[in-house]
């Protein structure tokens, strides 16, 4: 889940030990991209950018549990609930992205219900949505901010965060007086498309456009790999909802969300 904002770069003040080639780049061009595959983005992100990274075989596979709780199946069954055992312990919790209500077979508890927007990104130039100029120092994160990170993440709860998240792609915050008040990223990773997430803002720092300066940034970053952005929201969020599509981004499927606890 998401929220986010940025503008050209000279409105922003970058170190330049984090600047990327990459970033100094214009747009690659387009690559044709399955959206299909978003129909199903957890499972699908496990088994094609991220499948070194799952844990799991063909019946249901996770994220390791340093990275996150997501967990993916081909479809509802029993052979991928009792497989969705093995992979966590009694008492661990997963996180699912349903089609249909959730259905889960004994042994496990429905922690959280209800209805996710997964929402596109359709074509503005992220360079030519204004946003305000930020205040504080806005740069890449590293490893060495992943304690700040995780204190941000627990505090403002933009989804679930851990220690090992900021390996699945480039992190961003904003900082003032030294200290991370802003952040956000990327997640799920499939053929074309990559996942805007962990938007979020320090209560004593809202209200300043830091959640619009970071999302245009990971979105610029996401774009020049010539991919589409795109990103998950809670369906009664109508703030996120509104600021999303205020940068381009449309309601492309919505999905049942099922954080299930291992009973065995």
């Amino acid at each position: 889940m998401a929220i986010s904002r940025s503008h050209t770069r000279s409105d922003l003040r970058l170190e330049p030990a984090v600047m990327d080639a990459e970033e100094a780049s214009p747009d690659s061009i387009d690559c044709p991209a399955d959206e299909s595959l978003l129909d199903n983005p957890i499972w699908n992100a496990l088994r094609t950018d991220h499948a070194a990274l799952a844990v799991g075989d063909a019946e249901a596979r996770r994220y390791p549990s340093e990275i996150g709780p997501l967990s993916g199946m081909p479809h509802q069954s029993v052979a991928s609930y009792r497989a969705l055992h093995h992979l966590t312990g009694p008492g661990g919790v997963l996180g699912l992205f349903f089609q249909e209500p959730p259905s889960p077979t004994d042994g496990w508890t429905l922690l959280r219900g209800g209805s996710l927007h997964q929402m596109i990104w359709r074509g503005l130039n992220a360079e030519e949505i204004g946003s305000p100029k930020p205040q504080g120092m806005l740069r890449r994160l590293t490893a060495a901010d992943v304690p700040e990170m995780l204190a941000l993440a627990e505090l403002t709860e933009p989804g679930p965060f851990r220690n090992r998240t900021i390996e699945l792609g480039h992190y961003y915050g904003v900082f003032e007086s030294g200290r991370l008040v802003a952040m956000a990223g990327e997640r799920m990773s499939l053929p074309g498309f990559t996942e805007v997430s962990a938007v979020c803002t320090h209560p004593s720092a809202r209200g300043r456009g830091y959640a619009r300066v970071l999302m245009l940034r990971v979105m610029r970053h996401i774009r020049q790999r010539g991919r589409t952005p795109f990103l998950h929201v809670l369906a009664d969020n109508h703030s996120a909802i509104r600021l999303y599509e205020s940068l381009g981004f449309t309601v492309r499927h919505s999905f049942h969300l099922a954080v299930l606890k291992n009973e065995g």
